[in-house]
């Protein structure tokens, strides 16, 4: 029997630990989509105690603790930092086979070398000692970026957002690259006018353009896009259910956004073909600038309204969508590939009976331009576990070229969330050491080790055109 958690964890070959302790777990992290807080960055926000750290939103905890039958007072309420503690080690337990589980005892491992099973008789002890540690200004963001080996991580920023903190990190020179990603969804969120026009006063504001036509707006995108690469940003990202095959062009993008300006609530399709159209726009000048674009699409977000009204978006009541993916999406891609106008892009997947469609897609339009321009991006959201993991990972290898993969991100809003990328090197070369050992792959150490570290680090790093050397000279 083997020991939980132990130093060969899911590697159960002998070609799988010598990948990974040689070669996977050396390498460092390029965190190149997730939803940290630029702000805590910037300020090295001190965290009071492991509940902040680790509770403060993370709607996979909230979701497992609602299940637990945990009121929500414990959840997102009113309770103390340590009863909302007790009741997430009181819920651990119950996560077994889940990968909260695993994640839960490699974070306290890795973090704060803490080996304790966590439960609800464990959790003033662990709440204390974990609490003690990361309060001392060995634990603040800044040197928790530092202490899991990460070089780069790319948040995920408005367009109207000044990238202040941005700019104060690249001043300092901070040795930890911290760079804006463009995720512009409120640019074409216009089912609701009035919010709609409010969002284009921001973009006025902060742009110095005067949105009054489709043709400003188009202009301000622009010149968002172009601070957003001064500051160092090299992608946008856009969260979608699906995209929409109904007829889309500026043309009509313009004539919808007038109706919007005077008041009218545009229709579903009117909706659906000014984010089309916009979403063309956008990409094109994504092009123009060379960098990657990303599209996660696939879930249905905010399904309990009454939850919604209580406690926002974000909050743990989304799903997996089973939407109609893939003749919209060929053309879209195929409209910007016919005038040569498709950058590198990265589609994520959520439902995984999609896994070998995306993956094909994604070969649909490589050009040889760009190893790897097109990306069937990691195992997403819910698919971001072991399972999930390793079908997107043989779905890949099966359609594609598995070596040209950029490989792990958290998409988290958590600092103490980048073990993920430890689970998923362990997992990968599993796979691959298992391949060796059924004599499926020849034990070729010097190829497979390479491939690994590129996929662990060297690939997302050249792929990405990210300049982990420069300092920002913007302020």
């Amino acid at each position: 029997m083997k020991e939980f958690l132990g130093k060969d964890f899911l590697l159960k070959s002998s070609t799988a630990v010598k990948l990974y302790h040689d070669h996977a777990a050396k390498m460092p992290i390029i965190d190149y989509h997730c939803h940290l807080s630029p702000k805590d960055i910037a300020e090295n926000r001190q965290f009071k105690n492991i509940t902040e750290a680790w509770l403060e939103g993370d709607h996979y905890k909230w979701r497992a603790m609602r299940t637990n039958g945990i009121d929500e007072s414990y959840v997102t309420g009113n309770k103390s930092d340590e009863e909302k503690f007790q009741k997430w080690a009181e819920t651990v337990p119950f996560t077994v086979r889940n990968p909260l589980y695993h994640w839960t005892h490699l974070e306290l491992r890795r973090y704060f070398g803490i080996e304790t099973i966590l439960n609800g008789d464990t959790a003033k002890q662990v709440y204390e000692e974990a609490s003690a540690k990361i309060c001392s200004p060995a634990y603040s963001c800044r040197e928790i970026l530092k202490k899991m080996n990460v070089r780069a991580v790319c948040t995920t920023d408005d367009p109207a957002d000044d990238l202040s903190y941005h700019l104060q990190l690249g001043a300092e020179n901070f040795e930890v690259k911290v760079l804006p990603t463009f995720r512009p969804d409120k640019i074409y969120a216009i089912q609701n006018p009035d919010d709609f026009k409010s969002y284009l006063g921001q973009l006025s504001a902060i742009s110095g353009i005067e949105i009054n036509t489709f043709k400003d707006l188009l202009s301000a995108a622009k010149q968002r896009i172009d601070f957003f690469h001064e500051v160092g940003g090299r992608l946008s990202d856009h969260g979608l259910n699906q995209l929409h095959e109904e007829e889309y062009s500026a043309a009509i993008s313009k004539e919808i956004f007038e109706l919007v300006l005077e008041g009218q609530t545009p229709s579903l399709i009117q909706q659906k073909q000014f984010q089309m159209g916009m979403l063309l726009e956008l990409c094109r000048m994504y092009h123009a600038k060379g960098w990657t674009q990303q599209f996660h699409l696939g879930a249905i977000r905010n399904n309990n309204k009454r939850m919604l009204r209580e406690l926002g978006p974000d909050t743990g009541f989304d799903s997996i969508g089973d939407f109609s993916q893939m003749e919209a999406l060929s053309g879209f891609l195929d409209r910007l590939d016919d005038t040569n106008q498709l950058t590198k892009t990265i589609l994520y997947n959520v439902n995984p009976g999609d896994n070998e469609a995306f993956a094909t897609m994604c070969g649909n339009f490589n050009d040889g331009s760009v190893e790897g321009k097109m990306q069937f991006g990691s195992g997403w959201w819910f698919l971001d576990q072991k399972n999930g993991m390793e079908k997107q990972i043989n779905a890949l290898s099966n359609m594609g070229l598995l070596s040209k993969f950029i490989g792990m991100l958290t998409d988290s809003r958590s600092f103490m969330s980048f073990p993920r990328h430890e689970y998923f090197r362990r997992i990968l070369c599993n796979l691959i050491g298992e391949d060796v050992e059924n004599g499926e792959l020849p034990n070729d150490m010097k190829l497979l080790s390479s491939i690994v570290e590129d996929i662990c680090y060297n690939n997302a790093k050249e792929y990405l055109n990210l300049d982990l050397e420069s300092v920002n000279e913007l302020v």
